[in-house]
């Protein structure tokens, strides 16, 4: 299991409160550093934004999966963002995001930071994925939903 080990329950977000990126990229490192205090919450910050001005990671309607190589990270760490507000965020589609997924990867995890997007991109073709994952009201049911997500997705693949 891949995303049950990158992303905790103490770091999700179930009730954002930012309404536009810099805000949100600013509340979620606040959150990764509360697990993570030896992180730079600046740091993080910043190269999230310059990540993202190559090209938005709002990829698909509803979702946003900034993600950055920071210095200072071991391994690929994780925090889930849900608003029912919406954010402006810039995407693709031009429409608010409302799920987050924040993925921040240490020098040299190039391979694992991949794998993580990779998997997290196949859970998110599941049907009805981001509107049952918007019905979660607790850190710990969009913990368990993304677990048992990756689980469905990891016994067809078996089947196959």
């Amino acid at each position: 299991m891949i995303l049950g080990q990158i992303f905790s329950e103490k770091t999700v977000i179930v009730n954002l409160e930012s309404t536009e990126k810099d805000e949100l990229f600013e509340e979620m490192a606040v959150k990764l550093q509360s697990l993570y205090p030896e992180l730079d919450r600046a740091k993080i910050v910043a190269d999230l934004t310059e990540r993202e001005e190559k090209m938005t990671t709002g990829i698909m309607h509803s979702v946003a999966i900034p993600h950055a190589v920071v210095s200072g990270v071991k391994g690929t760490i994780g925090a889930i963002g849900i608003t029912q507000n919406g954010i402006d965020y810039d995407s693709l589609d031009k429409a608010p995001v409302y799920v987050v997924f924040m993925l921040l990867a240490g020098d040299g995890e190039t391979e694992s930071h991949i794998q993580v997007l990779k998997q997290l991109a196949t859970v998110l073709q599941i049907p009805n994925f981001v509107k049952d994952l918007l019905e979660c009201r607790t850190a710990s049911q969009v913990y368990n939903f993304i677990c048992k997500s990756e689980e469905y997705i990891c016994e067809g693949s078996s089947k196959a």
